[in-house]
């Protein structure tokens, strides 16, 4: 039996893009002599739907898509993913399903069991747990067929009291195949590898896999399918963000002896992964929405010039345009290095000072701000003042604006809103500023395109004279293991100032980061590359009065 794993990039609610993708795989598959062929979790409507799925309409177009699909199904048999509305008298009025199709019409359903409730995920909103798992019967062999979490029950102690492979194996399958949508997280990737290898070995079957592709707003998924045999060896994969088929046969895999290997993640490795996640963010979000060009406001600093390298990357020199905004306080090599960058970038430009506007605002608020010393009050004024003439140029000109504030700065909250904090996506929102260095010098590994005088100087938001970041930060150096302790691992404010930082510092960063929920809550969607971003999968109360 020949196994056709099928890593397409679907859109969410694009049914006739969807559809066709289906198909055409589904033909490719057959001529190249596939019996099976897989395709991914939801991959009819596209993960995930979200509320799209309390639609009743939005429902009817899966069914109708999926009994289209099976029509070019005689010859050959797919597996493909879609709701499936509940027809019990009680529950979720749908299920999260696979379909097996064969001989033209659905042979028979299987439904998702376990329903991840956590980070990002919010499946059990929309669907009802199945609790009936069967094997689907196939050309004398018996399928183990699951839908991604359903294989994730591994742990010690178990996250879900129902294992529904304990169920399917009872019925002596011989083989497992999974449809997933499982999201790309640079750390992650380990787990993901870890969980399918030890299904396959633990259950001493085949198992293949089909994972989405695309991005999908702040989600990201890398695809990365593949095939295991049953002492969980890799046996071949899939490239990560892009579509393909690739074809297993059966017996292959399963008498295939190559033993299990976690792969470990170098530094320059992790560096390369996320600079490909973040260009395939950028390219899908202006893709799957129809936008073409990008702006940003270029200051001379390494979070900008980071943003600006990987957008022209993604998009092409020609659609981007960087915006240089020298204020009262901005220095000389702050100018001459944007230049640099943009010349060498072959990047379009205007220079357009904020000086004379913010003297005028200034100007017009002096009866009100008499008395007042100067603060933070007027440095925010010229990140708004940025923030407007960003913005119209955008809606004049018709450029998407690309926030470029880090991971860092939004956790301790040092941005302003409606000021550097504006954008239509967040595209470095998830990358601590030690890790904006690192990716800095990965793009710079063969020759120097980000300047190397951006990456030696100082950080500063240059809003007042002789600014520094570590003015009012600890070095990112400190702040970024303190914030990822915190943040990645949850840990509490004992438990990281025992790790060996100062409990002065430890109380002052995390009372920063519990003070700004209100500032994230407000941000731009910011492009997921970690266990943890900022957005739907981090949930805080906006007003409570936990100190941890």
């Amino acid at each position: 039996m020949k196994i056709a794993i099928a890593q397409m990039n679907f859109t969410i609610g694009h049914f006739e893009k969807n559809k066709r993708l289906i198909i055409e795989a589904i033909s490719d598959s057959r001529q190249r002599g596939a019996d099976l062929v897989v395709f991914s979790e939801l991959s009819v409507c596209g993960y995930p739907p979200h509320d799209l799925l309390e639609s009743d309409s939005f429902a009817e177009l899966c069914s109708k898509s999926v009994a289209e699909i099976a029509t070019h199904c005689n010859d050959i048999a797919a597996i493909v993913g879609a709701p499936v509305r509940n027809q019990k008298a009680f529950g979720k009025r749908l299920y999260n399903a696979a379909f097996f199709l064969q001989h033209g019409q659905i042979q028979a359903i299987y439904r998702k069991g376990l329903l991840p409730t956590y980070d990002v995920f919010d499946e059990y909103r929309y669907f009802e747990p199945e609790t009936d798992f069967q094997v689907v019967p196939f050309k004398n062999k018996r399928i183990a067929l699951t839908i991604c979490e359903d294989i994730w029950n591994l742990g010690e102690p178990a996250l879900y009291a129902v294992n529904p492979m304990y169920e399917l194996t009872k019925q002596n399958p011989d083989f497992v195949v999974n449809i997933s949508a499982s999201p790309f997280a640079w750390n992650h990737l380990a787990d993901r590898f870890k969980t399918f290898s030890e299904t396959a070995r633990k259950y001493q079957l085949p198992l293949f896999v089909s994972n989405q592709v695309g991005g999908h707003t702040d989600l990201l998924f890398d695809g990365s399918s593949g095939a295991f045999n049953p002492k969980g060896g890799l046996v071949g994969s899939l490239g990560a963000f892009t579509e393909g088929i690739e074809i297993f046969d059966l017996e292959s895999v399963m008498r295939n002896t190559v033993s299990p290997v976690v792969p470990a993640m170098a530094d320059w490795q992790k560096c390369k992964t996320i600079y490909q996640a973040l260009v395939f963010g950028i390219k899908e979000y202006f893709g799957k929405l129809g936008f073409k060009k990008a702006i940003l406001g270029l200051s001379g600093g390494l979070d900008s010039a980071l943003v600006l390298t990987l957008a022209v990357e993604a998009l092409g020199a020609e659609n981007c345009m960087a915006i240089l905004l020298p204020g009262p306080y901005s220095s000389e090599h702050s100018i001459s290095d944007s230049l640099q960058l943009v010349h060498d970038q072959k990047v379009n430009y205007d220079i357009i000072s904020i000086s004379q506007t913010y003297g005028s605002i200034i100007d017009s608020l002096n009866v009100n701000f008499a008395g007042y010393h100067a603060d933070v009050a007027e440095e925010n004024i010229q990140a708004r003042i940025r923030a407007v003439v960003l913005m119209a140029l955008a809606n004049k000109l018709g450029y998407v604006l690309l926030n470029t504030s880090n991971k860092s700065e939004a956790a301790v909250g040092y941005g302003t809103l409606y000021g550097d904090m504006c954008g239509g996506l967040s595209v470095i929102g998830d990358i601590y500023k030690t890790e904006a260095y690192s990716l800095a010098r990965y793009i710079n590994r063969e020759k120097e395109i980000i300047p190397a005088s951006i990456l030696h100087k100082e950080p500063s938001a240059e809003l007042k004279p002789n600014q520094r970041d570590t003015d009012s930060l600890p070095p990112y150096e400190i702040l970024d293991k303190i914030l990822f302790r915190f943040i990645e691992l949850n840990m509490p404010a004992a438990d990281i100032i025992a790790s060996g930082f100062d409990a002065d510092t430890v109380h002052r960063v995390i009372r920063m980061v519990n003070l700004s929920e209100f500032k994230r809550y407000q941000a731009p969607p910011v492009l997921r590359v970690s266990k943890k971003a900022f957005g739907s999968g981090r949930k805080m109360p906006l007003v409570a009065r936990y100190p941890e």
